[in-house]
């Protein structure tokens, strides 16, 4: 069960990753968090009353409020990090989130088997080797990476942070829907400090109405990714769950040369392969 929702989270988040990269090339990175954090808010409300999730509020929340804080840091650091580019580098840099997650399972006492550890080992390897690492051409601009660890840091963090937020199915719809209505709140509020100072909140100042459904696939796709990561986590050894959740940039390479036609380098099929094979391991492990 741990694999089955720790890759349907790496499923997820790399299609939310992709189209978020995407839409930040059309709207400011701020807007497309904000609105597609608002759908999402807005859905897991009325699961919530339909649920009846309001039983389930308690102490724990204060996690899904700490992982909405943090969360929309790391996606506007992630999405302009993703505009400014190339993916290729971003994205596997990204995946380095795992590492917070990890450190915690170990903390609070995991001991990973040999077999785990070699799959991990080589599911991450695989992962660098996907983004297809280049050593020609331009350089990537040292702003560019730092707003990559930043955003993986912050992942990490809400990757541990939403794990402990719920125990219960009913539970962790609150708990999401919490996440989200911060999300909005810090998002919607640097946004305005934004717009303040001069900054436009949509290009060319009008909404592109025809993103709307992209930014609400975007929005859903990555509420639902915390979901399953929190199922997976929940199930199963921690360390398990973060590094095969951690191979969304398999899936955004993957959409790239789908949607985008971006070629696929002998080094990048080779990552995916190896990506593949560490999730076996893990799994089997």
């Amino acid at each position: 069960m741990t694999a089955f929702f720790a890759l349907a989270t790496s499923l997820l988040w790399g299609l939310a990753d992709f189209g978020g990269g995407v839409l930040t090339r059309r709207a400011p990175a701020l807007t497309v968090v904000v609105v597609s954090q608002t759908i999402a808010a807005a859905v897991l409300g009325a699961i919530v009353v339909a649920t009846g999730g309001w039983s389930e509020a308690g102490p724990r929340l204060w996690f899904a409020v700490a992982a909405g804080l943090v969360g929309p840091v790391a996606m506007i650091c992630f999405y302009q990090a993703l505009a400014r580019g190339p993916m290729g580098v971003v994205s596997p840099l990204a995946s380095l989130s795992v590492a917070v997650p990890i450190g915690v399972g170990l903390v609070l006492g995991e001991r990973p088997g040999l077999m785990q550890v070699a799959g991990a080992a080589v599911a991450v390897g695989g992962v660098v080797l996907a983004g297809g690492p280049q050593r020609k051409g331009a350089p990537v601009q040292r702003q560019t990476i730092v707003l990559t660890l930043v955003a993986a840091l912050g992942f990490g963090a809400v990757f541990a942070l939403i794990a402990e937020a719920s125990t219960t199915v009913t539970g962790l719809f609150l708990a999401l829907f919490v996440q989200r209505l911060t999300n909005v709140a810090a998002g919607g509020a640097a946004l305005y400090v934004s717009v303040k100072r001069g900054a436009p909140a949509v290009p060319e100042g009008r909404f592109p109405w025809d993103a709307l459904p992209a930014l609400a696939f975007v929005g859903l796709a990555d509420v639902s990714a915390n979901g399953t990561y929190s199922v997976a986590a929940q199930h199963g050894p921690v360390t398990v769950a973060a590094v095969l959740a951690s191979l969304y940039p398999v899936v955004t390479a993957l959409a790239a040369r789908g949607f985008l036609r971006e070629r696929l380098r002998g080094v990048q099929a080779a990552g995916a392969g190896l990506a593949l094979l560490g999730t076996l391991l893990l799994a089997t492990g």
